[in-house]
Formats: structure tokens, C-alpha cells, sequence
């Protein structure tokens, strides 16, 4: 036994510098020593696995041959990039990876100076790194930068609007296309089809290797004459393989594909690549899970498969089978009863059907169900598109990643009030995933879009109900619904549903000394924490639950601004621009001068840890509820 950890490489590996003193015969070892690493650490501290097991080989080669930190190399979807922090200084600290005050779940420049840029999205890394590129051609730096982009994410528009502007702009970036064929469900659309048959043919190869060689020699291939070269390339390129590859045509210089899993491979095409001028794409196949039967076997449940048995892949089930179902579940069986009644519906999901829930209606209805892979923009105004002629899509998207459809809202439904229901999925605090995925804005930046309806259930019945009311022919316009990760609060959801008059809520309590309206799932600790609250101190609390942010119950509104003093507002989104902040400009207007606490996410990005940890921060806690309510009657 301690022979065999004398042997081990990985231990004595702190920093890429580290990594680059071993002869490229032991890479091999590093790979699998990483990986098995990574499986044991994942199977315990759950956290994005099958992508970042896929890529091992990749990121062992980018350290090796690039100068990191120096060299910049620019993660995109950053669940990919374990191996990375492992390689850059954090392997001891990995364990506390995704745990409240450790690692963070995603790459950060706050963590290490190996981040070189926030990556929790997708299809950000190519003009990113494009910016730091030509930054390095106008300072005269002989930096290189990499971006490394896949799992999906080369359907993304900004990835494309990124390669138009490489294509045209001078510079030396190396774009690495991860290609696995996935995001988290499988890859769709024409561009992954484009991936599976672009190839280039043993000729090409051939004679490719030959020029370069003799270009080598003539020292030709780094300066001006490159770029004939390179459209003559593109040229032999086309004739010999009888299509022409998108990226040659974008003036892109095109490698590839090449075997993601062989790390001598790579660092032999990364040395003999990296110092070429211009613009460069390097394709590389890689196994999402690669290495991890079970995972290789179902990547998409080994996506962010919570903890599992290291020897067997068995996933440990800790949720209580008693708990009710999750919100994405209600969600999916309740659309499906929907779209039994009424034809018109469809469901659309950027690149989510098994996240959402939709994938339980496409089990049933395939072709009524549209995944338009990582494009949430698109997948707005392609809803936009079906509502104009006649269809009622129920668009999913999450609340955070909904963020970059915002303009598609306003443009694409918003002016035109088409009806599309637009679910907003994982709103409100998320946990472990951090202050990249937090739906912490979706409520302050929809409120002043006119002609929007915006709801928030309280639980599962109530979501059920506003799914009907708003795929009723008399509603009109855009009507988000936006609900919570994880499970409800009852297992008795599945009740008749109903049409909810919108823009009513309802009085849940009365009470005479403060008054409390809630919106969404925070009801619920409301509900409880005013129980607490009256028992202990005798105080007595009215709560509402709104319902409705927009349009709001202004009936409501002026009930409690002619009848209390004190007057709390809960919601799960930031203060600034929300609930809190509707209701205090309503009393401003009509003249009431209640004092407004609002209880929310602070203005501050909100880090990541459980949901119990991040509510207590956030002071939307039960406790911290209860405080407010005692603190708000002392001063009556």
C-alpha cells in the first residue's frame, strides 16, 4: 500500500507548475489518478460529475502546454471545470466544494487567480475570451487565450455572434469545441447534426501535416502570408473532402476532430497549434461521464447525480419518500392534464425537458414538446411565434437563465401581448448552485413590463390553478408563473383545479396589530412563524397572500393602508424593485404612511450553501420572520 502511494502522482501536484515538470509519459497516470478522485469525492459532496469526468484529459493537457495563470483559459458552462480547480491549488479544499463558505460551485477570479472569468451560464466563453485576446494583440502581450466551450453550448446565439466578430477582428484566439453531444439532456438541433458529420479525410490530413512542416521551414506560417495560406488550406480543404466546414468559412482556422481522451494526443496538437497566428478552432470528441461505466451509461442522470456508491454508481435516495413531490414534477403532470384537454398547448424548454418537467409530457406527446437546446432567447421568440398563429405555448425557462431572454420578453411578447405562459422554473434562492443561478431578479425586472400577469403560487395546488387560469381563452397577454426548486408542501396536490380571478389574493388570516403579505412558497414559513409569534407574545397578524405581483391587488392595498400601521412584505427575490418596493410606492401614491418592512433577498449577490443556510442569511427565514413580526408590534 504505501508503494502504491509512492507511485502516486496527483498528491505532489499543488499547481500547474507542478504539473508541467513531469515527462508527458506520466499524464496518462494524472488522468486517471484525477478522475478516480473526482468519483470519490462527487460520490460523497454531490455536484456536477458526468461533464467534468468528460473533460479530464482536456484540462491535464491546457495546464501542461499553456503558461497558466498567465495564459488565460476561459471555461464555458464552468460545471466542466472540477479537474481544473483540482489542478490550480484547491484539491484539498475540494471537499467543502459547493458548501456554504467553500469552494464555489462554479469557476470565480474571487477564488483563484486561475478563474479568469465568471462561468455559471453557457456560451459566454468565445467573446470573452476574444476580449482578452485582443487586449493581448493592442498591449503587445504574448499571452494566449483559450476558450473552451461545449456540453451544448455552441447553441447558444452569443456563441455564434462571438465567432462572427472572431472572424473579423485581429487576433490569436484558440476556441477548444468540446464536442460530447450534450448539455444535460442530449444535444438537438442542425448544429449538433453539423458536429456528427463534419470530418476531415486522411489526405487532407496528410498533406496539412506536409505544408506545415515545409511552411515551418520557409517561416512563413506566423506572419501576413498565413492568411493566403489559410484560405488556400480551406480551398484543398473543401475539394478533398467534398464539403465546406463552416469555420474555414468564417476564415476560422479549423483542426479536428481530434480524440479528447488521448492527453499526449493533445498536448502534441496544443504545441503544435498554439503559436500559429489568427484565429484557431480545435474540435475534439469527448464521452460525457468518460471513464465511469454508470455515467457513460446515463450521463444525463450522472449530470448532477447528488450522492451515489463509488463501486456500483447506486444513487443514495436521501430524500424522505414521504416528503410531496417537487414543484418541476407537479409542473409536468399537471401540463400533461392540460394539454389532454386543450390542443393548442405546447411546451418548450432550452435545452431542460428532465429538469422541468416537461419530460413528462413528451413521453406522452412528443411531437407537442419543443427542447431548442441552451437558447433561451430563442426559445421566447419562437413561443412568440407559435402564439401569433394560433398555438399556447408554456415556455420553461429557469428564472436565472431567463436573464438573457429579457429583451425577447419585452420585444417578442410583451408589445404585442401574445398569449404564451412563460414559467419560470427554480426562482427565488437555488442553494449549492450560487449567485450564477439564483432566480433572485426575475420579479424587479418583469414588474414594470406593461401588460405582463406575474404570479407566484404558494403551493402546489395553487400552481396547478394558475396553470389553468392562464391557458384559459379569455386570459390574455404574457402570464408568468414563477415557482421554487424542490418539493411543495403537500402530497395531496393533485386536487381539481380552478380558475383564479387575476390580480386578486387572498386574506389568509386576520389580525388587528401588523399585517403581513407574502407572495410565493415564503407563505408557507410566514403561516408557521405567525403561529409562533402570537403564541409567545400575544400579538395578533393578519397575512394575505398576494398571489399576484402584477396586476396587484390594490383592493388589498388599501384595506391594509386605512387599517394598519405596521405592515411587513416576504417575497424570495431581491427588495429593490419587488413586492416590498410595489407596495410601499402604492401607499405613497394613495396617501397611506404605513411603515413598510420588507423582508427579501438583500442587494447583494447571494452566495451558495443549502437552502436553510442562505434563508437564515437572507433573514426570509421562519426565525427571522418571526423577529420582524416582534419587532414590528413593539414599535406599534
Amino acid at each position: 500500500m504505501e508503494e502504491n502511494e509512492s507511485k502516486s502522482l496527483l498528491p505532489n501536484i499543488n499547481l500547474p507548475d507542478d504539473l508541467r515538470r513531469l515527462p508527458l509519459e506520466e499524464l496518462p497516470q494524472v488522468c486517471e489518478e484525477l478522475r478516480q478522485y473526482l468519483i470519490q469525492q462527487l460520490a460523497d459532496n454531490p455536484g456536477h460529475f458526468a461533464s467534468s469526468l468528460g473533460v479530464v484529459e482536456l484540462t491535464v493537457a491546457l495546464h501542461y502546454v499553456f503558461n497558466t495563470p498567465e495564459d488565460r483559459i476561459v471555461w464555458d458552462v464552468g460545471h466542466q471545470a472540477y479537474a481544473h480547480k483540482i489542478l490550480t491549488g484547491r484539491r484539498e479544499a475540494f471537499k467543502t466544494n459547493r458548501k456554504f463558505g467553500g469552494l464555489r460551485p462554479f469557476p470565480s477570479p474571487e477564488e483563484s487567480e486561475y478563474d479568469t472569468c465568471t462561468c455559471g451560464h453557457a456560451s459566454n466563453s468565445i467573446s470573452i475570451a476574444l476580449g482578452m485576446a485582443v487586449a493581448a494583440h493592442r498591449t503587445g502581450s504574448e499571452r494566449q487565450v483559450v476558450a473552451v466551450i461545449g456540453d451544448g453550448s455552441m447553441s447558444g446565439g452569443l456563441a455564434f455572434e462571438g465567432l462572427n466578430n472572431v472572424s473579423s477582428t485581429d487576433n490569436d484566439l484558440l476556441v477548444i469545441l468540446n464536442d460530447n453531444n450534450m448539455s444535460i439532456d442530449s444535444s438537438v438541433g442542425g448544429f449538433k447534426e453539423y458536429l456528427h458529420q463534419l470530418h476531415t479525410s486522411k489526405a487532407y490530413n496528410d498533406l496539412r501535416h506536409a505544408l506545415a512542416k515545409q511552411c515551418y521551414r520557409w517561416g512563413i506560417l506566423n506572419d501576413e502570408r498565413a492568411k493566403q495560406l489559410l484560405r488556400f488550406n480551406n480551398s484543398v480543404k473543401s475539394l478533398l473532402n467534398r464539403q465546406h466546414n463552416m469555420f474555414e468559412g468564417m476564415n476560422i482556422r479549423y483542426f479536428g476532430p481530434n480524440n479528447g481522451h488521448d492527453v499526449i494526443g493533445l498536448v502534441h496538437t496544443l504545441r503544435q497549434i498554439k503559436d500559429m497566428k489568427g484565429p484557431k478552432m480545435l474540435h475534439i470528441h469527448t464521452v460525457k461521464g468518460k471513464g465511469y461505466a454508470p455515467a457513460e451509461k446515463d450521463p444525463a442522470l450522472f449530470h448532477a447525480p447528488g450522492r451515489f456508491c463509488p463501486e456500483t454508481g447506486e444513487r443514495i435516495d436521501e430524500e424522505d419518500p414521504s416528503l410531496p413531490p417537487h414543484y418541476q414534477t407537479v409542473f409536468g403532470e399537471t401540463l400533461l392534464e392540460l394539454a389532454r384537454g386543450n390542443e393548442r398547448i405546447v411546451a418548450v424548454t432550452p435545452a431542460m425537458p428532465s429538469g422541468c418537467g416537461i419530460n413528462i409530457v413528451q413521453a406522452e406527446l412528443p411531437d407537442r414538446c419543443f427542447d431548442v437546446g441552451i437558447a433561451e432567447g430563442h426559445a421566447v421568440t419562437f413561443s412568440a411565434g407559435m402564439a401569433k398563429d394560433g398555438l399556447l405555448p408554456f415556455c420553461n425557462i429557469y428564472s436565472s437563465f431567463a436573464q438573457r431572454a429579457y429583451d425577447n420578453i419585452i420585444h417578442d411578447l410583451a408589445i404585442s401581448r401574445l398569449h404564451v405562459v412563460l414559467c419560470l422554473d427554480r426562482a427565488g434562492l437555488v442553494g449549492e448552485d450560487g449567485p450564477t443561478h439564483h432566480g433572485a431578479f426575475d420579479l424587479a425586472a418583469l414588474r414594470p413590463i406593461p401588460g405582463l400577469t406575474i404570479a407566484s403560487p404558494m403551493d402546489e395546488r395553487e400552481l396547478r390553478n394558475l396553470m389553468y387560469t392562464a391557458q384559459l381563452p379569455e386570459t390574455e397577454g404574457v402570464f408568468v408563473i414563477r415557482y421554487p426548486r424542490g418539493t411543495g408542501t403537500s402530497s395531496s396536490w393533485r386536487t381539481p383545479m380552478q380558475a383564479l380571478p387575476i390580480g386578486k389574493g387572498r386574506q389568509l388570516k386576520d389580525g388587528k396589530d401588523v399585517c403581513l403579505l407574502s407572495l410565493g412558497p415564503l407563505g408557507n414559513d410566514a403561516a408557521q412563524a405567525i403561529r409562533e409569534a402570537e403564541s409567545q407574545a400575544g400579538v395578533s397578524v393578519a397575512h394575505f397572500d398576494m398571489r399576484f405581483l402584477r396586476p396587484i391587488d390594490e383592493g388589498i392595498l388599501h384595506t391594509v393602508g386605512k387599517r394598519f400601521r405596521q405592515v411587513i412584505t416576504l417575497e424570495d427575490g431581491v427588495r429593490t424593485g419587488g413586492l416590498g418596493s410595489a407596495v410601499i410606492e402604492f401607499m405613497a401614491e394613495h396617501g397611506y404612511n404605513p411603515k413598510v418592512t420588507r423582508l427579501g433577498l438583500p442587494d447583494s449577490f447571494v452566495p451558495h450553501g443549502s437552502l436553510e443556510e442562505l434563508h437564515r442569511l437572507c433573514h426570509i427565514d421562519r426565525a427571522s420572520i418571526k423577529e420582524a413580526i416582534l419587532k414590528a408590534t413593539s414599535h406599534d
